[in-house]
């Protein structure tokens, strides 16, 4: 098993083990090695600040909203992206997959691969959403 280096000031490492084809923008697994503080971000969906849906049939746009979303929600707890260890993808068509990772791209920096679930799913809470994006993340205590 190869553990990565640990992510810049944190205590998380990404495990991706000899054996298993690496991970377009995700670890096979995380080990948090020190005490800290979960953060569980619900599953974000394509609303603004309003409740309001955005990028009605475009998954681009709509992607980007939850990315943004969760992000201030992790941002509210104190965390930031650099603190994700896993990341659940809710896709009403799989096949955006692609999609999702160009925007993911946008938010999430490279070197950050939490590990991911990706499910296609026959409907979310409204019609209209075509993806929604739940997080864990774990903020050290020092």
């Amino acid at each position: 098993m190869t553990d990565h280096e640990l992510r810049s000031g944190t205590d998380i490492r990404q495990i991706d083990p000899d054996g298993l084809p690496a991970g377009p923008g995700y670890s096979h697994g995380i080990s948090v090695e020190v005490p800290g503080r979960l953060v569980l971000v619900s599953g974000q969906v394509p609303v603004d600040a309003t409740g309001t849906l955005v990028g009605e049939g475009d998954l681009a746009a709509q992607t980007r909203q939850v990315f943004r979303n969760v992000e201030t929600v992790l941002a509210d707890a104190g965390a930031s992206w650099k603190h994700v260890v896993k990341l659940g993808y809710y896709l009403r068509d799989a096949t955006g997959v692609g999609v999702v990772r160009e925007v993911r791209a946008e938010f999430v920096p490279e070197h950050i691969t939490p590990a991911a679930t990706l499910v296609e799913v026959a409907r979310l809470v409204r019609e209209e959403f075509l993806v929604e994006i739940d997080a864990m993340a774990v903020v050290p205590i020092r």
